[in-house]
């Protein structure tokens, strides 16, 4: 497995096809449906085919993407955090979520502080951006602390859901 960073009790890493399980419970959570959106991921198959046009795709084209979050301490699969590079957007964005059950504890701001500080001293991206739909109070304000300001207001292209974009 390769291990992207850790913080202290955190690692990210990049995701396997040893993960489909996971990216489907992950995919069928409330907050991610309420938030993010349904995205048809209901099967180990469906998951695969995420797993590999998506985050393992992003690796090998862009030196980055979507990371797993695991713990640290018993290597507990809990979310995603990491990178990625839309054709829509002029600068790379940062994306993350967890697993109910690990939400509030501080993982996301620990990991999504580290990841930030990754993109700039190690791959170098000198400006990141992240969106959220504008109902996402968490996710805006874990945005707000890790030091993005709000910019404005869009849609992506053939899409009407309007959204939130902030950049750091």
């Amino acid at each position: 497995m390769k291990y992207i960073l850790e913080t202290a009790r955190l690692r990210l890493r990049e995701f396997t096809e040893d993960d489909a399980e996971f990216i489907v419970a992950l995919f069928n959570s409330p907050g991610w449906l309420k938030f993010i959106g349904d995205r048809k991921v209901k099967t180990t198959q469906q998951a695969l085919h995420y797993l590999e046009n998506g985050p393992i795709k992003s690796y090998r084209k862009n030196n980055y993407g979507l990371y797993l979050v695991e713990k640290t301490d018993d290597s507990a699969s809990i979310g995603m955090c990491g990178i990625l590079k839309r054709e829509s957007l002029d600068h790379p964005d940062i994306g993350f979520a967890f697993l109910p059950q690990y939400n509030g504890k501080g993982y996301a701001f620990e990991v999504a502080s580290a990841t930030v500080t990754y993109a700039k001293e190690k791959l170098g991206i000198s400006r990141l951006t992240a969106i959220t739909v504008p109902g996402n109070v968490r996710s805006i304000k874990l945005l707000e602390k890790i030091g993005f300001i709000y910019h404005k207001r869009f849609s992506f292209p053939n899409n009407t859901e309007e959204l939130l974009l902030y950049m750091n």
